[in-house]
């Protein structure tokens, strides 16, 4: 209730703010800002209104106007009307939506620009600009660890769910160049099989058999003693990749993995990767798992943000306001570099851009992000 009544108090008094001096000042630049600040998902919505307040208080430009409306979620009707509201005040531009799929109503405005902090697609949606962390930036970071590790038999993993097309799609688009790709079941049942297969774990699991027998037959203390050492295993000889790159998260991720480590995959031989993991402590509790390679916005930058963001508002940030955060700050240097009028085009930008994300940049109708790599390693989060 507290939280609630925050986020309100603080919505009226930009609403207010806009109010007031709307009319004594020109020069303003106008800013509209889609969030969920009611229902299933208000929590996040607070945590980008506040997130929104740092970045005003960082710049420190009294001209800035933030203009909020409520989103809500999964209700076209909602938010087509917040757009409404919003444009009624003139803006330059509006932050969100939040989520790819309420693109088709930011589309009905061309005449508006869209930045949102959704990362389901790097390319441009018409008139939205999404800033994310896109899966194609992930990937090319992903390839860069891979050609320096000089990994050249590469497996790629990815669940069959409702992204899969879309991950299809990307990886033909970016021609990575993995030497096999599977998409694979996540009932663990099923997974199992299918890994198996990779693996090739049945035929490894009877040469293990067969050295076992021929061992047993022996009785000097050289044969003995890796006797002992077989009985350890579940299987004998390499896999034929030397690294995987698993496109999950969560459960389903850690599934996958301990599958592979149990089917004897030697971490010493192959490298393990993922995708952006926002720095999930609970991948240490995966006690098989050595090092986990990902991709990641810069952590020193997180950490700061949401050491800041705690002081200010004594709780704990949702990861997408950093992304919002950074959005403010791109509009404004948009805005600051001559820029009144902000159209599509103003997003061809040659140089890098630096952001609390790091660094990134716009080419050719897309956004991409320079990203760091980020291995876990002795219950820490170590930059490669």
């Amino acid at each position: 209730m507290i939280k609630t009544f925050h986020v309100y108090l603080t919505y009226l008094i930009i609403f207010f703010n806009i109010s007031l001096f709307a009319q004594e000042k020109d020069n303003l630049l106008k800013i509209g800002l889609l969030a969920p600040l009611s229902g299933k998902y208000e929590k996040i919505g607070a945590s980008i209104l506040f997130a929104t307040q740092m970045a005003l208080d960082e710049i420190n430009d009294e001209n800035i106007i933030i203009i909020p409306r409520d989103s809500g979620f999964n209700d076209k009707k909602k938010i087509d009307n917040a757009i409404k509201d919003i444009k009624s005040f003139d803006v330059d531009i509006i932050i969100g939506p939040i989520s790819y799929k309420d693109f088709d109503i930011a589309n009905k405005y061309p005449d508006t620009i869209f930045v949102s902090p959704s990362n389901y697609n790097s390319e441009f949606k018409g008139n939205v600009v999404s800033v994310g962390i896109n899966l194609e930036s992930q990937l090319k970071a992903i390839e860069r660890l891979l050609k320096k590790e000089k990994k050249t038999k590469t497996v790629l993993l990815y669940p069959d769910d409702q992204n899969a097309d879309f991950i299809q799609k990307v990886l033909k688009n970016l021609d990575f160049n993995i030497n096999k790709i599977f998409k694979y079941t996540p009932d663990q049942e099923i997974l199992t099989g299918q890994l198996e297969k990779i693996t090739n774990y049945e035929q490894r699991k009877r040469n293990l058999k067969i050295r076992k027998k021929v061992l047993e037959k022996r009785d000097d203390l050289s044969s003995q003693r890796e006797l002992e050492l077989l009985e350890q295993k579940y299987t004998l000889g390499k896999v034929n990749f030397d690294s995987v790159v698993i496109l999950d998260f969560g459960n389903s991720l850690k599934s996958v993995i301990s599958t592979l480590i149990f089917q004897d995959v030697d971490q010493n031989d192959v490298l393990f990767a993922t995708l952006n993991q926002w720095f999930d402590k609970s991948l240490f509790f995966e006690n098989s798992l050595k090092k986990l390679y990902f991709p990641s916005v810069n952590l020193n930058n997180f950490n700061k943000f949401k050491v800041k963001y705690r002081d200010n508002f004594f709780s704990e940030p949702n990861e997408i306001t950093i992304l919002a955060y950074d959005a403010i700050g791109l509009v404004y240097y948009l805005w600051k570099s001559g820029k009144k009028s902000i159209s599509i085009n103003n997003f061809n930008i040659d140089k890098r851009i630096k952001g609390k994300i790091g660094y990134f940049k716009f080419k050719k109708q897309k956004t991409l992000q320079d990203l760091n790599m980020y291995v876990t390693d002795g219950g820490k989060f170590k930059k490669y």
